[in-house]
């Protein structure tokens, strides 16, 4: 029997009603005796990490989690770790880039709604995530939600309360989980790379969403005060000519001290090209600004947090493995 290690956090579904709304209160070893069928299938054992409200997920718990995980990887077929699901998107991403190479399935998954409602999605999602965790083709980091198997760069919590909350952005579902049976979409191409841990990790990111009629000394403001500026632009990216001035003076002030500028898209699918309009291409020309293509924003994020603590030393280190592809996690980078 294959062996699974569940890791608990918290989130919807782990909580209890407690007079005050909805609150994390249930361990996963309670957790897991509402899918009693599956220890028939495999060994499970239980680790709590942390029982949290994932509105309060942070660098420092994906460490932990992280560490726990490598810290258990020669013992377990598989893992799955039980999260809320407003930050699950940024975890599942932040964990493929901490864990790399792993021919070992790290499932992500949550519910809408608490396992002990009736009626939950929660039951499903977790019998699920155990069946794919337990399957001899699954590998890398994966969210399971609503019978979706999603690489872990790809996810984007797309509904705020409907059970089909999570979509792959971008890049096609990884497989079905359907009434017990994993009915994959791409061939299967085994890891064979070593797996790499990657436990270090800078919250010195930030994003910096645009809107008409932006002020350029935020831009400042941001540049003082973190290593990494993530710029959501409009359309297929570019910058304004009101903050063009401020850009510039900054890039130039910055950047030999390892300051790193991105610029992605608010638009959520198909991605950025700079290249299209003079707003973009000359400011990328000029400093070799990184740009996000196709990444999800969670992708973006987390990617950047792994390498500014790798190649923080190192612009044009860091900007080449940015557009080193991890997890299916960039397409598009020329």
């Amino acid at each position: 029997m294959k062996k699974i290690l569940l890791i608990g956090t918290g989130g919807t579904i782990a909580s209890k009603e407690t007079g005050d709304g909805l609150s994390p209160g249930l361990a996963a070893e309670e957790i897991v005796n509402y899918v009693p069928e599956v220890k028939d299938l495999c060994e499970i054992e239980v680790f709590q990490l942390c029982n949290i409200d994932s509105t309060n997920m942070n660098p420092r718990i994906w460490t932990a989690l992280a560490q726990a995980i490598k810290e258990n990887y020669d013992r377990y077929d598989g893992f799955v770790v039980l999260h809320g699901t407003d930050t699950m998107a940024y975890s599942s991403a932040a964990l493929s880039y901490m864990i790399q190479h792993s021919r070992k399935p790290i499932v992500v998954t949550g519910s809408q709604q608490p396992i002990e409602k009736e009626g939950t999605d929660a039951r499903v999602n977790l019998r699920d995530s155990i069946l794919y965790a337990m399957d001899e083709y699954s590998e890398n980091v994966v969210l399971v939600f609503d019978g979706n198997v999603i690489a872990g760069t790809r996810a984007k919590k797309m509904q705020a309360r409907s059970f089909n909350a999570f979509q792959s952005v971008n890049f096609p579902v990884l497989a079905r989980v359907q009434d017990g049976r994993i009915i994959r979409y791409l061939p299967y191409i085994p890891e064979r790379e070593p797996v790499r841990f990657f436990p270090e990790i800078s919250d010195s990111v930030c994003v910096f969403k645009l809107i008409p009629g932006t002020r350029p000394e935020l831009l400042s403001y941001l540049f003082e005060n973190y290593d990494c500026i993530v710029i959501e632009s409009f359309g297929v990216g570019g910058i304004p000519d009101a903050l063009m001035d401020t850009v510039y003076r900054e890039m130039k002030k910055w950047k030999e001290t390892g300051k790193v500028l991105v610029m992605a898209t608010q638009v959520m699918n198909e991605g950025s090209n700079m290249e299209i309009y003079r707003v973009g291409q000359k400011v990328k020309k000029d400093f070799q600004l990184i740009e996000a293509y196709d990444m999800t924003l969670e992708a973006v994020v987390t990617k950047l947090m792994i390498l500014l603590k790798q190649y923080g030393s190192s612009y044009e280190d860091l900007q080449r493995a940015f557009y080193k592809e991890v997890n299916h996690d960039i397409l598009c980078a020329v």
